[in-house]
């Protein structure tokens, strides 16, 4: 989709040079931006989907573990 943004001259010079910096372009500077922006799966969502199974769930084995299970390798 192409999109018609307004923006400062100097801005734009800037960000260009930013993305030159970064070995990319004006556009796709802008793309990451957005998809950054907008992804769901953002930190702050992990860690309250985490919490929640946390709280949801207790994580204990069956049957206590012997010394050698503990220290065994795959």
């Amino acid at each position: 989709m192409n999109v018609t943004l307004s923006i400062d001259d100097r801005v734009v010079g800037e960000a260009r040079r930013i993305a030159a910096a970064r070995g990319t372009s004006l556009n796709q500077l802008v793309r990451d931006y957005l998809y950054e922006l907008t992804r769901p799966d953002d930190v702050e969502s992990v860690v309250g989907q985490l919490d929640r199974l946390w709280a949801e769930e207790t994580y204990r084995s069956a049957d206590p573990w012997t010394r050698e299970e503990l220290h065994e390798r795959s």
